[in-house]
């Protein structure tokens, strides 16, 4: 496998950001950033401490061994090559089939950022702007109240917006939707009534989207939301094509991420790990497949979800991270312009809405929100140990990665537990191992 993988550029949107080492590679050394080959490099020539990296290893294996986690798959790369790839436990408890690096995953919210590149593909195409007010193409939207409150009844207030919500708020969780099963208001209630994340198409989540209240004034919040299912909607919309069709054309295929889309063909069944919960004592339990999400998979589904419905290998997902770090390239197939790269990966919320409240891994001081991505604007002041810049996003199931650019460097991680009571932060508790093995920074 074959990437390119490189620092970036400072431009004019981050004429902070610090690059490594602060020199000018010759071609040379550009033009050998531009091969990876999976195979595992010496972890010492790229700047880590293969001791210090037993660390990771060693909290991995624990939460398999403490029965938090069935199995997992970690991919870490530096410098356009792959430090190390491995396997832990097993993608099946029942069967004691054990994890493998081809193994398919559920990402869930993984998906927002292939949408966001999906979107972004479209914004280079000049189908939309992020100034735009979002019913200029979903004229469903014209008429949406916002929720004020309840009256002494029980009943809804509602207003008019102070301002249409636009597409830069709808790429940034800041335009007034919500998802239903994070809050417990009204309008997340409507949400939940509606069963927009079961609906039978895009049109008709739209549909049913059109008839419920915003949940706050446009601009004045950042809430978690079904944001990039109307995203997906859009993609169709504006492209004439199905979401999945436009991913596999314009992302899936030219990346070489042959095992992703949204559904598991019969011929991969095998490779499919299998989806756990915790009971009330964290304890894993199978998911039984048609019980709330639609967990089997096994065709392309009528309302594919733009915000959470991908599946996907460590391996394609590093083909697809790599690309957004090489500045929208990946083995001489360009998808976006590095200028487009940095639109979508820069913060974009003001720092009053980053204020560390709501969902648990939302905007604070230090961690603001791209188009589709969490980015750190201040690692320090967010109290981590990540380079500035990186983005970075994390699924329903505890999949999760991360792409710094300061250090040129990814983590892409993938396990199946579902979020609930025992859910161990996996994003959080291989971070620090990861930095603390990073020896050399200026490698």
């Amino acid at each position: 496998m074959k990437n390119i993988l490189r620092p970036r550029f400072a431009l004019s949107l981050l004429a902070g950001l610090l690059l490594v080492a602060g020199t000018h590679p010759t071609h040379a050394q550009q033009a050998n950033k531009k091969t990876l080959n999976l195979a595992e490099n010496k972890p010492e020539a790229l700047g880590f401490s293969s001791e210090r990296l037993e660390r990771l290893h060693a909290t991995m294996q624990r939460e398999v061994d403490q029965k938090q986690l069935a199995g997992v798959v970690t991919i870490l790369a530096r410098h356009g090559k792959v430090v190390e790839e491995r396997t832990y436990g097993k993608k099946d408890i029942a069967s004691g089939a054990p994890m493998t690096k081809d193994t398919i995953f559920r990402i869930f919210s993984m998906t927002k950022p292939v949408t966001g590149v999906a979107m972004m593909i479209l914004f280079e195409e000049g189908k939309w702007h992020p100034s735009d007010p979002i019913s200029k193409y979903i004229p469903e939207f014209a008429q949406l109240k916002v929720f004020k409150g309840v009256d002494q009844g029980g009943k809804m207030i509602l207003e008019d917006p102070v301002h249409p919500p636009t597409m830069r708020e709808l790429m940034t969780h800041t335009a007034g939707f919500t998802y239903g099963f994070f809050g417990t208001s009204p309008v997340d209630q409507l949400y939940k009534d509606q069963q927009l994340l079961q609906s039978q198409s895009l049109q008709d989540m739209i549909n049913k989207l059109a008839k419920i209240p915003l949940l706050y004034q446009p601009g004045t919040r950042w809430v978690y939301s079904v944001a990039m299912d109307i995203q997906g909607y859009m993609v169709e919309k504006l492209s004439g094509k199905s979401l999945p069709d436009f991913m596999q054309e314009h992302i899936f295929g030219p990346l070489g991420m042959k095992d992703t889309g949204f559904f598991v063909p019969k011929e991969k069944r095998n490779r499919f790990a299998t989806l756990y919960t915790g009971d009330q004592k964290g304890e894993l339990i199978a998911d039984k497949p048609g019980e709330g999400l639609p967990t089997d998979y096994a065709t392309q589904p009528s309302m594919p979800s733009g915000g959470g419905g991908m599946v996907s290998t460590a391996e394609d997902y590093l083909r697809f991270a790599q690309m957004l770090l090489n500045d929208g390239e990946l083995d001489g197939v360009r998808i976006l312009a590095p200028a487009t790269v940095q639109l979508m990966t820069s913060n974009h919320l003001a720092p009053s809405l980053m204020t560390g409240e709501g969902f648990f891994m939302g905007p604070r001081p230090g961690l603001g929100w791209g188009y589709d991505c969490a980015v750190f604007t201040d690692p320090l002041q967010a109290d981590e140990v990540v380079g500035k810049g990186t983005f970075f996003w994390l699924g329903a199931a505890d999949t999760w990665f991360w792409v710094d650019p300061t250090n040129d460097l990814i983590f892409v991680g993938m396990t199946q537990r579902m979020l609930g009571p025992g859910w161990p932060n996996v994003q959080a508790l291989s971070q620090t191992p990861v930095y603390q093995a990073l020896l050399k920074p200026r490698m």
